[in-house]
Protein backbone atom coordinates (compact mmCIF):
# COMPACT_ATOMS: atom_id res chain seq x y z
CA UNK A 1 0.00 0.00 0.00
CA UNK A 2 1.36 3.35 -0.61
CA UNK A 3 2.07 5.14 2.56
CA UNK A 4 4.21 8.21 4.52
CA UNK A 5 7.43 6.17 6.14
CA UNK A 6 9.35 7.87 9.11
CA UNK A 7 13.02 6.72 9.91
CA UNK A 8 14.86 9.90 10.82
CA UNK A 9 13.12 11.64 8.03
CA UNK A 10 9.89 11.20 6.17
CA UNK A 11 9.41 9.10 2.70
CA UNK A 12 6.88 8.35 0.15
CA UNK A 13 6.55 4.22 -0.09
CA UNK A 14 4.57 2.56 -2.56
CA UNK A 15 4.97 -1.11 -1.23
CA UNK A 16 4.15 -1.05 2.35
CA UNK A 17 2.55 -4.02 3.63
CA UNK A 18 -0.94 -3.74 4.51
CA UNK A 19 -2.13 -4.18 8.00
CA UNK A 20 -4.13 -7.14 9.11
CA UNK A 21 -6.63 -6.54 11.87
CA UNK A 22 -6.04 -8.17 15.13
CA UNK A 23 -9.00 -10.14 17.28
CA UNK A 24 -11.38 -7.24 17.64
CA UNK A 25 -9.69 -4.98 15.62
CA UNK A 26 -11.25 -3.30 12.20
CA UNK A 27 -9.44 -2.43 9.19
CA UNK A 28 -10.21 0.60 7.89
CA UNK A 29 -9.30 2.76 4.39
CA UNK A 30 -7.95 6.01 5.43
CA UNK A 31 -9.60 8.90 3.05
CA UNK A 32 -8.56 12.11 4.55
CA UNK A 33 -5.75 12.51 7.20
CA UNK A 34 -4.70 15.93 9.63
CA UNK A 35 -1.32 16.92 9.96
CA UNK A 36 -0.68 17.42 13.78
CA UNK A 37 2.08 19.70 15.67
CA UNK A 38 2.61 16.21 16.96
CA UNK A 39 3.39 14.90 13.66
CA UNK A 40 6.08 17.76 12.91
CA UNK A 41 7.61 17.08 15.98
CA UNK A 42 7.82 13.08 15.30
CA UNK A 43 10.50 14.04 12.38
CA UNK A 44 12.71 16.34 15.02
CA UNK A 45 12.77 13.26 17.03
CA UNK A 46 10.39 13.43 19.70
CA UNK A 47 9.58 9.60 21.16
CA UNK A 48 11.83 7.96 18.87
CA UNK A 49 9.20 6.82 16.60
CA UNK A 50 9.60 5.24 13.28
CA UNK A 51 6.86 3.90 11.11
CA UNK A 52 4.01 5.61 9.78
CA UNK A 53 2.91 8.82 11.72
CA UNK A 54 -0.46 10.23 11.36
CA UNK A 55 -3.37 10.37 14.08
CA UNK A 56 -6.20 12.67 12.78
CA UNK A 57 -8.52 10.36 10.27
CA UNK A 58 -11.69 10.50 8.64
CA UNK A 59 -11.99 6.24 7.24
CA UNK A 60 -14.71 3.79 6.28
CA UNK A 61 -14.59 0.06 7.66
CA UNK A 62 -13.87 -2.73 5.45
CA UNK A 63 -13.06 -5.47 8.02
CA UNK A 64 -14.32 -5.80 11.13
CA UNK A 65 -15.56 -8.54 13.62
CA UNK A 66 -17.64 -6.11 14.67
CA UNK A 67 -20.55 -6.51 11.47
CA UNK A 68 -22.11 -3.05 12.47
CA UNK A 69 -18.92 -1.23 11.61
CA UNK A 70 -18.68 -2.65 8.15
CA UNK A 71 -18.55 0.05 5.59
CA UNK A 72 -19.18 2.83 8.17
CA UNK A 73 -17.32 6.36 8.40
CA UNK A 74 -15.21 6.59 11.45
CA UNK A 75 -13.16 8.37 13.51
CA UNK A 76 -10.77 6.71 15.92
CA UNK A 77 -9.43 7.47 19.76
CA UNK A 78 -5.74 6.99 19.28
CA UNK A 79 -5.09 5.12 22.47
CA UNK A 80 -4.76 1.13 22.50
CA UNK A 81 -4.45 -0.23 25.65
CA UNK A 82 -3.75 -3.41 26.67
CA UNK A 83 -6.82 -4.14 28.51
CA UNK A 84 -5.49 -6.14 31.06
CA UNK A 85 -4.30 -3.38 34.02
CA UNK A 86 -6.25 -1.56 36.20
CA UNK A 87 -6.01 1.76 34.10
CA UNK A 88 -8.05 0.15 31.17
CA UNK A 89 -10.58 -1.58 33.49
CA UNK A 90 -11.06 1.71 35.07
CA UNK A 91 -11.69 3.20 31.32
CA UNK A 92 -8.33 4.93 31.45
CA UNK A 93 -6.51 3.40 28.73
CA UNK A 94 -5.08 6.97 27.73
CA UNK A 95 -2.76 6.30 30.60
CA UNK A 96 -2.00 2.27 30.27
CA UNK A 97 1.34 1.91 30.79
CA UNK A 98 1.41 -0.79 28.21
CA UNK A 99 -0.39 1.38 25.21
CA UNK A 100 0.18 1.47 21.65
CA UNK A 101 -0.69 4.89 20.52
CA UNK A 102 -1.69 5.76 16.85
CA UNK A 103 1.23 6.69 14.67
CA UNK A 104 3.31 7.84 17.91
CA UNK A 105 4.35 4.89 20.30
CA UNK A 106 4.49 1.28 18.95
CA UNK A 107 1.89 1.49 16.10
CA UNK A 108 1.66 2.67 12.47
CA UNK A 109 -0.51 5.82 11.61
CA UNK A 110 -3.12 7.02 9.46
CA UNK A 111 -0.75 8.84 6.42
CA UNK A 112 -1.16 5.39 4.93
CA UNK A 113 -3.73 3.74 2.65
CA UNK A 114 -4.86 0.94 5.74
CA UNK A 115 -4.82 1.24 9.42
CA UNK A 116 -6.19 -1.27 11.97
CA UNK A 117 -7.85 0.05 15.87
CA UNK A 118 -9.41 -1.93 18.30
CA UNK A 119 -13.67 -1.73 17.32
CA UNK A 120 -14.07 0.12 20.43
CA UNK A 121 -12.00 3.00 19.40
CA UNK A 122 -14.06 3.99 16.17
CA UNK A 123 -16.55 6.11 16.55
CA UNK A 124 -19.46 5.89 13.39
CA UNK A 125 -19.50 10.03 11.73
CA UNK A 126 -23.12 11.73 11.11
CA UNK A 127 -23.47 12.98 7.81
CA UNK A 128 -23.45 16.31 9.01
CA UNK A 129 -20.07 15.71 9.32
CA UNK A 130 -17.60 15.90 6.15
CA UNK A 131 -14.22 14.09 5.83
CA UNK A 132 -12.45 17.59 6.01
CA UNK A 133 -14.68 18.22 9.61
CA UNK A 134 -13.80 14.52 10.72
CA UNK A 135 -10.16 14.79 10.57
CA UNK A 136 -10.69 17.62 12.98
CA UNK A 137 -12.60 14.91 15.51
CA UNK A 138 -9.29 14.25 17.21
CA UNK A 139 -7.89 17.29 18.39
CA UNK A 140 -10.98 18.99 19.33
CA UNK A 141 -11.40 16.28 21.60
CA UNK A 142 -8.08 17.17 22.74
CA UNK A 143 -9.59 20.61 23.30
CA UNK A 144 -12.71 19.81 25.16
CA UNK A 145 -10.23 17.42 27.29
CA UNK A 146 -9.83 20.89 29.40
CA UNK A 147 -12.69 21.38 30.65
CA UNK A 148 -13.04 18.21 32.01
CA UNK A 149 -9.88 18.47 34.11
CA UNK A 150 -10.27 22.29 35.12
CA UNK A 151 -13.50 23.89 36.30
CA UNK A 152 -13.76 27.19 34.06
CA UNK A 153 -17.21 28.24 34.07
CA UNK A 154 -17.63 31.70 35.02
CA UNK A 155 -13.84 31.77 35.22
CA UNK A 156 -11.48 34.23 33.31
CA UNK A 157 -9.53 32.44 31.23
CA UNK A 158 -6.82 32.60 29.03
CA UNK A 159 -5.83 30.66 25.62
CA UNK A 160 -2.17 31.34 24.59
CA UNK A 161 -1.40 30.77 20.58
CA UNK A 162 -3.29 31.05 17.59
CA UNK A 163 -2.01 28.25 15.89
CA UNK A 164 -4.15 24.66 14.69
CA UNK A 165 -4.92 23.74 18.35
CA UNK A 166 -5.18 27.28 20.12
CA UNK A 167 -8.08 27.78 18.48
CA UNK A 168 -9.86 24.85 18.91
CA UNK A 169 -9.46 25.39 22.10
CA UNK A 170 -10.91 28.77 22.17
CA UNK A 171 -13.86 27.39 20.46
CA UNK A 172 -14.19 24.74 22.83
CA UNK A 173 -13.57 26.53 26.06
CA UNK A 174 -15.96 29.29 24.48
CA UNK A 175 -18.84 26.79 24.94
CA UNK A 176 -17.87 26.16 28.90
CA UNK A 177 -19.29 29.46 30.25
CA UNK A 178 -15.79 31.30 30.78
CA UNK A 179 -14.66 34.30 30.36
CA UNK A 180 -12.08 33.74 27.77
CA UNK A 181 -9.41 35.54 26.27
CA UNK A 182 -7.43 34.41 23.19
CA UNK A 183 -4.30 35.71 22.50
CA UNK A 184 -1.72 35.23 19.75
CA UNK A 185 0.37 37.13 16.97
CA UNK A 186 -1.90 36.42 13.60
CA UNK A 187 -4.91 39.00 13.57
CA UNK A 188 -6.51 36.72 10.32
CA UNK A 189 -6.21 34.20 12.97
CA UNK A 190 -7.65 35.81 15.41
CA UNK A 191 -10.57 36.73 13.01
CA UNK A 192 -11.81 33.42 13.01
CA UNK A 193 -12.57 33.93 16.58
CA UNK A 194 -14.09 36.96 16.83
CA UNK A 195 -16.15 35.58 13.97
CA UNK A 196 -17.52 33.35 17.18
CA UNK A 197 -17.96 35.84 19.31
CA UNK A 198 -14.21 35.37 21.23
CA UNK A 199 -12.37 38.16 22.76
CA UNK A 200 -8.74 38.52 21.58
CA UNK A 201 -5.66 40.00 22.11
CA UNK A 202 -2.86 40.59 20.20
CA UNK A 203 0.40 39.40 21.91
CA UNK A 204 1.07 39.60 25.88
CA UNK A 205 2.58 43.07 26.53
CA UNK A 206 1.11 45.12 28.55
CA UNK A 207 -1.01 42.48 30.35
CA UNK A 208 -1.04 41.50 34.27
CA UNK A 209 -1.21 38.08 36.11
CA UNK A 210 -4.89 38.15 36.41
CA UNK A 211 -6.30 35.13 34.45
CA UNK A 212 -7.13 32.07 36.84
CA UNK A 213 -6.53 29.57 34.55
CA UNK A 214 -3.93 30.25 31.03
CA UNK A 215 -4.05 27.17 28.97
CA UNK A 216 -0.08 27.16 26.90
CA UNK A 217 -1.07 25.92 22.67
CA UNK A 218 1.63 28.11 21.44
CA UNK A 219 4.20 24.62 20.32
CA UNK A 220 7.00 26.74 21.60
CA UNK A 221 9.06 26.08 24.40
CA UNK A 222 8.90 29.55 25.62
CA UNK A 223 4.70 29.09 25.91
CA UNK A 224 4.96 27.94 29.55
CA UNK A 225 6.92 30.61 30.44
CA UNK A 226 4.56 33.23 29.02
CA UNK A 227 1.83 31.38 30.73
CA UNK A 228 3.62 32.00 33.89
CA UNK A 229 3.82 35.68 33.12
CA UNK A 230 -0.61 35.54 33.03
CA UNK A 231 -1.62 33.33 35.55
CA UNK A 232 -2.93 34.97 39.17
CA UNK A 233 -1.55 33.47 42.15
CA UNK A 234 -3.15 30.15 42.94
CA UNK A 235 -4.21 30.06 39.41
CA UNK A 236 -3.60 27.63 37.12
CA UNK A 237 -1.68 26.76 34.19
CA UNK A 238 -2.71 23.95 30.99
CA UNK A 239 -0.20 22.90 29.20
CA UNK A 240 -1.43 21.55 25.75
CA UNK A 241 2.39 21.96 24.16
CA UNK A 242 4.23 18.93 23.40
CA UNK A 243 7.34 19.50 21.63
CA UNK A 244 11.09 17.70 20.92
CA UNK A 245 13.01 19.86 23.53
CA UNK A 246 12.02 22.27 26.17
CA UNK A 247 13.75 24.99 28.08
CA UNK A 248 14.74 24.94 31.64
CA UNK A 249 11.84 26.41 34.23
CA UNK A 250 11.82 28.24 36.53
CA UNK A 251 9.88 26.03 39.31
CA UNK A 252 10.58 28.38 42.20
CA UNK A 253 7.52 30.79 41.02
CA UNK A 254 5.57 27.92 40.56
CA UNK A 255 6.33 27.14 44.70
CA UNK A 256 6.07 31.14 45.67
CA UNK A 257 2.30 31.85 43.63
CA UNK A 258 1.09 28.06 44.34
CA UNK A 259 0.04 27.56 40.82
CA UNK A 260 -1.29 24.25 39.99
CA UNK A 261 0.61 22.88 36.41
CA UNK A 262 -2.13 20.76 34.53
CA UNK A 263 -0.61 18.62 31.48
CA UNK A 264 -3.93 17.39 29.14
CA UNK A 265 -3.75 15.65 26.09
CA UNK A 266 -6.18 13.35 24.86
CA UNK A 267 -9.85 13.84 25.41
CA UNK A 268 -13.77 12.89 24.74
CA UNK A 269 -14.46 12.51 20.67
CA UNK A 270 -18.29 12.89 21.84
CA UNK A 271 -18.65 16.27 22.55
CA UNK A 272 -16.36 16.81 19.53
CA UNK A 273 -18.77 15.40 17.62
CA UNK A 274 -21.65 16.78 18.29
CA UNK A 275 -19.84 20.23 18.54
CA UNK A 276 -19.50 19.94 14.64
CA UNK A 277 -22.49 18.34 13.47
CA UNK A 278 -23.97 21.49 15.25
CA UNK A 279 -21.51 23.84 13.45
CA UNK A 280 -21.02 25.17 16.87
CA UNK A 281 -17.34 25.14 16.14
CA UNK A 282 -15.29 26.15 12.84
CA UNK A 283 -12.98 24.04 11.66
CA UNK A 284 -13.14 24.62 7.83
CA UNK A 285 -11.54 27.98 8.31
CA UNK A 286 -8.60 25.61 9.88
CA UNK A 287 -7.70 24.34 6.35
CA UNK A 288 -4.73 25.67 4.42
CA UNK A 289 -4.37 23.45 1.46
CA UNK A 290 -5.03 19.68 1.05
CA UNK A 291 -2.38 17.36 -0.70
CA UNK A 292 -2.53 13.75 -2.20
CA UNK A 293 -0.99 11.29 -0.14
CA UNK A 294 1.55 10.75 -2.97
CA UNK A 295 2.43 14.39 -2.37
CA UNK A 296 2.74 13.96 1.63
CA UNK A 297 6.46 14.61 1.91
CA UNK A 298 5.71 18.12 0.58
CA UNK A 299 2.40 18.13 2.49
CA UNK A 300 4.71 17.41 6.01
CA UNK A 301 6.88 20.33 5.16
CA UNK A 302 4.41 22.84 4.26
CA UNK A 303 2.91 22.00 7.74
CA UNK A 304 6.00 23.03 9.12
CA UNK A 305 6.14 26.59 7.80
CA UNK A 306 5.75 29.37 10.31
CA UNK A 307 2.23 30.26 10.36
CA UNK A 308 0.35 27.70 8.16
CA UNK A 309 -2.93 26.44 9.38
CA UNK A 310 -3.69 22.99 9.22
CA UNK A 311 -3.12 20.67 5.82
CA UNK A 312 -5.17 17.82 4.93
CA UNK A 313 -3.61 14.49 3.20
CA UNK A 314 -6.40 13.01 0.79
CA UNK A 315 -5.46 9.11 0.87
Amino acid sequence: MRAIVLDKKAAYVINRPEPEPKAGEALIRVRSAGVCATDLELIKGYMGFKGVPGHEFCGVVSESSDKTLINKRVAGEINIGCNRCDWCASGRRNHCPDRQVLGILDKDGVFAEYVTLPNENLHILPDEISDEEAVFIEPLGAAFEISEQVDVKGRDVCVLGDGRLGLLCAQALNLAGCRLTAIGRHAEKLAILEARGIKTRLGIEGLKKTFDVVVDCTGSDTGFDDALSLVRPAGTVVLKTTVATRQAVNLNQLVIDEITVVGSRCGPFKPAIEALADKRVDVKGLIAKTFSIEDGVEALEYAARKGVMKVLIKI
